[in-house]
């Protein structure tokens, strides 16, 4: 019995008007990933969309299997440059002279682990990350983006409190020229004292990073080394001692977004693998229904 040949329209039939397309692909193609961490690689669940130009503009359409056969390639290979060059350069090959550029980007969540911060407990926290990379009339772009929460404490808050207990310790003790320190003492820590607290607040960076040409930074420094410029990331397990911890450090750490945007800004600008960048702090208020933003860019 003859094998029946199935028909190609997109190789075959005409088009309906003569025209160039920017991107033809695919989004949210399920792939497993291997990111390299600190501690060795790690597997993560990532989903891939993938996109090819459309040059030839006599060509019906790209081939989109031939696209899915190529990220089924990163099942073996490391999320890094070299890996998403070769995939660039397959992708173009593969739909055989109609395209001459091509773009991959990988979102996933990267798991890392973290330490408590006093004691010596270890949980696990997710990190959203997506990873592009993209050649166009024979120039290559990469950007790579991050979410990073932490906590912020108010400021204007923060001193508005102080003032509400030095009233409280001044109605307390009115007379007195000089007060017993024990007395003080458990005053301050008796639970009808709570006259105010600090608003904290969730609160959120937001990063575009447009990366050089050399080697990606590993994605995990990076991540904790801007947490280490905010003061204040989120934690995973907490005892009271930690919770205490955490509390002291958010005292010592009040910022509006403005401070926290600042901070980040100062870090990116001398960081010299990232040659663009934009960003977005988002402070999501406890005090107002709404939030408190900054977004600023490097090449504006």
């Amino acid at each position: 019995m003859l094998k029946e040949e199935l028909p190609d329209i997109t190789t075959f039939e005409k088009v309906e008007s003569s025209l160039n397309l920017n991107w033809v692909g695919m989004e949210g193609i399920a792939i497993p990933l291997q990111v390299d961490t600190n501690v060795g690689s790690q597997a993560v669940n990532a989903r891939a969309s993938i996109f090819v130009s459309l040059d030839n503009a006599a060509a019906k359409g790209i081939h989109m299997s031939r696209l899915h056969k190529v990220v089924n390639k990163l099942v073996s290979l490391p999320c890094d440059k070299p890996s998403l060059d070769g995939l660039i350069a397959q992708s173009i090959d593969s739909q055989e002279g109609i395209s001459k550029g091509a773009k991959v980007r990988l979102d996933f969540e990267l798991l890392l682990e973290k330490e408590s911060l006093l004691s010596q407990n270890v949980g696990f926290q997710n990190y959203t990350v997506a990873v592009t990379a993209e050649e166009k009339d024979g120039q290559s772009a990469y950007e790579l983006e991050l979410t990073i929460p932490y906590s912020s404490t108010c400021p204007c808050s923060a001193s508005l409190a102080r003032q509400l207990y030095s009233r409280a310790i001044d109605s307390q003790f009115p007379e007195a020229e000089s007060v017993n320190k024990a007395e003080l003492l458990a005053w301050i820590e008796s639970a009808d004292n709570a006259f105010a607290t600090p608003h904290s607040q969730r609160s959120y960076v937001y990063l575009k990073l447009k990366l050089g040409q050399d080697e990606f930074p590993s994605f995990e420094s990076l991540i904790i080394e801007l947490e280490n410029i905010i003061g204040t990331p989120v934690q995973a397990v907490v005892k009271r001692v930690d919770e205490q911890e955490f509390a002291r450090l958010n005292g010592e750490n009040l910022m509006f977004c403005e401070d926290a945007a600042r901070r980040i800004k100062q870090y990116l600008n001398k960081t010299p693998c990232i040659v663009d960048y934009w960003l977005k702090v988002e402070h999501q208020e406890s005090l107002h229904a709404h939030n408190a933003v900054v977004i600023d860019q490097k090449n504006s």
